[in-house]
């Protein structure tokens, strides 16, 4: 399980406040995820309105509401920044009213992984992510990496490395997701380090809030 993003609460209370004001809520999120089961929880029906899951464009598509005009959107906090941009873009083309949060509901921390990933992702031949399955941001982070054609693989630690994946000289990246153990991800440096890799450098990004340290974003110097 993630992590608990800061924001979440926030996210709750935004949909506590577009139920009393009589406006439904559209969340995008990932169906069965604890945050999104704990949100949509937190909808009073009985002002009169409904609350609704999107997961794709599609969905907004296919989407039949009560009421178009007062409508209200929040999202989970875990989710790929660039995937929910364009479902928050669709959705301000359907219905041209809706209402948003002032500020990015997602997860600074994952934000700032997933920009990493994109400027790591210019550099690396591989990447590799320390997190689990059952991890919505490291499992987001993955897919970054793969959207920007690099050779992505989401391991939970140094014992799930597989030196096949690295062709002579490659450069490898490695972040992490928000919930990943420091000591698992020098496991896995210190794997990568048995295995051949000759040199380690730590990529800097954007410094985040107190309550997420940035993981170590590192590549191999063939």
């Amino acid at each position: 399980m993630d992590a608990t993003c800061p924001l979440v609460t926030k996210v709750h209370v935004e949909v506590q406040k577009y139920a009393r004001e009589g406006k439904e809520v559209i969340l995008i999120g990932h169906a069965g995820h604890v945050e999104v089961i704990g949100t949509m929880g937190q909808y009073n029906h009985n002002f009169g309105g409904s609350i609704y899951l999107v997961q794709s464009i599609e969905d907004v598509e296919l989407l039949d509401v009560k009421n178009p005009a007062a409508l209200g959107y929040v999202t989970q906090t875990t989710l790929s920044v660039f995937d929910t941009e364009k479902i928050i873009l669709t959705l301000k083309k359907r219905f041209p009213g809706i209402s948003g949060p002032k500020s990015d509901d997602i997860c600074y921390a994952t934000q700032n992984r997933q920009q990493a990933v994109v400027d790591l992702a210019a550099e690396v031949d591989v990447l590799l992510v320390v997190g689990t399955e059952n991890s919505s941001n490291s499992n987001r982070l993955k897919e970054v990496g793969e959207l920007h054609g690099v050779k992505s693989y989401l391991i939970p630690g140094a014992d799930d490395i597989d030196p096949a994946w690295f062709a002579p000289d490659c450069q490898i990246g490695v972040t992490a997701g928000a919930s990943a153990p420091e000591v698992v991800v020098n496991g896995v440096l210190d794997r990568l380090m048995e295995i051949g890799v000759t040199k380690i450098t730590e990529m800097l990004s954007e410094n985040e809030r107190v309550s997420f340290p940035l993981p170590k974003v590192l590549r191999k110097n063939g």
